[in-house]
């Protein structure tokens, strides 16, 4: 066994159970090992083709990957994951840009259809995110890079119930967010931005707690396929958002 990344018995038996079962075509070789090339090469951020050969034929690798991205099995993974938890009574929201690589985005393609948008920093794309009280991504989304965080929090908080508390920076602090969250009876904690004439008071001690999902971005960013996207699809980025969210459950 290479020096590499390999799946503890730990996590194996928490992802075991998830993996998709009686699908059509060839019998599909050992699981553990493939998976633990895909993360191998997600963190490590080298090309496909460039996989150690301790986790076999680089094709198989690759072909895994996108083949389980097209069918949202990667997210369809998190997501089962994360609801084992339950619904945390504390929620916090953030979102993070990412560089797109050249090799990411193209200009005849269209690059809002795949999740990229210009920004000052260039054609980036970025995370919005929900985080427990633990520091673990709950539901994320993949949008353009220029896209408000505002606009995102919405499809963002449908994905999961109301919780008890929502923990937000200035970028989330509008009225129609703070709405929402009253008649859902869940107590706002966003710090009120320069624009009001009057600012809200907010939870100065609960707010700390958002470092939690500072923190998990930063974790999430120390794959290099997440810090850079390389994939043109947007499924396909989405699906190493998703896998590195499940890594950071056990680890």
């Amino acid at each position: 066994m290479s020096a590499g990344f390999w799946l503890s018995d730990h996590a194996w038996a928490s992802i075991e159970p998830l993996l998709p079962r009686n699908q059509s075509g060839a019998r599909r070789v050992d699981d553990r090992r493939v998976i633990s090339g895909i993360i191998q090469v997600l963190r490590v951020g080298c090309r496909w083709q460039d996989c150690p050969a301790d986790y076999g034929p680089s094709g198989t690798i690759c072909n895994r990957f996108n083949r389980w991205s097209r069918r949202g099995v990667w997210t369809r993974i998190f997501t089962l994951l994360s609801a084992q938890a339950g619904l945390p009574v504390d929620l916090s929201i953030d979102s993070t840009a990412v560089r797109a690589h050249r090799s990411a985005h193209c200009e005849k393609a269209g690059e809002k259809v795949q999740a990229i948008g210009r920004s000052c920093g260039g054609p980036t794309t970025k995370i919005h995110a929900l985080t427990d009280a633990c520091g673990r991504a709950v539901a994320f989304l993949i949008g353009p890079g220029n896209g408000a965080d505002i606009s995102a929090a919405p499809a963002l908080l449908d994905k999961l119930s109301p919780p008890g508390r929502l923990l937000t920076d200035k970028g989330c602090d509008a009225k129609s967010l703070r709405a929402r969250l009253a008649e859902s009876a869940t107590e706002a904690v966003p710090r009120s931005t320069r624009s009001r004439k009057k600012s809200i008071p907010h939870d100065c001690a609960a707010y700390i707690a958002r470092n939690l999902i500072e923190g998990a971005i930063r974790r999430l960013k120390d794959w290099r396929r997440i810090a850079t996207r390389y994939d043109k699809l947007a499924a396909n980025f989405a699906s190493t958002v998703a896998i590195e969210a499940v890594n950071l459950w056990w680890t």
